[in-house]
């Protein structure tokens, strides 16, 4: 079973968190279900960034990205080489270590 260890951020998971996992599911299902509330203000449908978190280990165990995941990547705050759309990111069967950005664009929230 694989775990995914949250790295501490403000708003988020501000003592870190670490979540065990069964079955397959999206990053971005699995840290909700866990109390980790991270934005995803297109519905997890990959049409915004809000849930934009960077892999820093078990990148490679992620299933892979498509065409639009990456298309929507270039417009995520903090871009790195393994940034994923959380909603897009299934998870396999390593262990993962994963940082919510500091800042996301969210336009639906910053033009209410």
């Amino acid at each position: 079973m694989p775990k995914i260890v949250v790295l501490p951020h403000a708003e988020y998971a501000p003592e870190g968190q670490t979540i065990d996992i069964q079955g397959k599911t999206t990053l971005c299902d699995a840290l909700l279900a866990n109390g980790v509330e991270i934005e995803h203000a297109c519905g997890k449908v990959g049409a915004c960034t809000t849930c934009h978190v960077v892999v820093t280990k078990g990148f490679e165990s992620l299933s892979p990205m498509d065409e639009n995941e990456e298309d929507m990547l270039d417009q995520a705050w903090g871009l790195q080489p393994t940034s994923r759309l959380s909603c897009q990111a299934i998870v396999g069967n390593a262990d993962l270590t994963v940082e919510i950005p500091k800042y996301s664009i969210n336009h639906a929230k910053e033009n209410a």
